[in-house]
């Protein structure tokens, strides 16, 4: 059974970054693909980014303009999610999730598509 642990949220001033940690357990990470979400209160999750297991190109939401990069640190069996130029908009609940299958990459943005989901993880950014 996988588990995944996500770690390094708290309050971050606005333009600054953050990185968040998704510790995982019970299957390699380079063996999984690996998301983000969010969720902000009152509002539905939405994706952020992912990685297919293959690695490769990721995929982000649109309006992250590029400032959120994924990835695995294969030796410490997590991932991770750096945030740059953070804003007041970024405030939510990030979730990890992975999937054991091969999602194509449409399918990437679905919360659907991963069975294995952390418990979350809150940012706050604000003056």
């Amino acid at each position: 059974q996988v588990q995944l642990v996500e770690v390094g949220g708290g309050w971050v001033q606005p333009g600054n970054s953050l990185r968040l940690s998704c510790a995982v357990s019970g299957r390699t990470v380079s063996t999984l693909a690996m998301a983000w979400f969010r969720q902000a209160p009152g509002k539905e999750r939405e994706f952020v980014v992912a990685l297919k297991r293959s690695g490769g190109p990721t995929t982000s939401r649109d309006s992250l303009s590029g400032r959120f990069t994924i990835g695995r640190d294969k030796e410490k069996n997590t991932a991770y999610l750096q945030m740059n130029s953070l804003g007041p908009e970024d405030t939510a609940t990030y979730y990890c999730a992975a999937s054991g299958g091969s999602p194509i990459t449409s399918s990437l943005k679905y919360a659907s598509t991963y069975e294995f989901w952390g418990q979350g993880t809150q940012v706050t950014v604000s003056s």
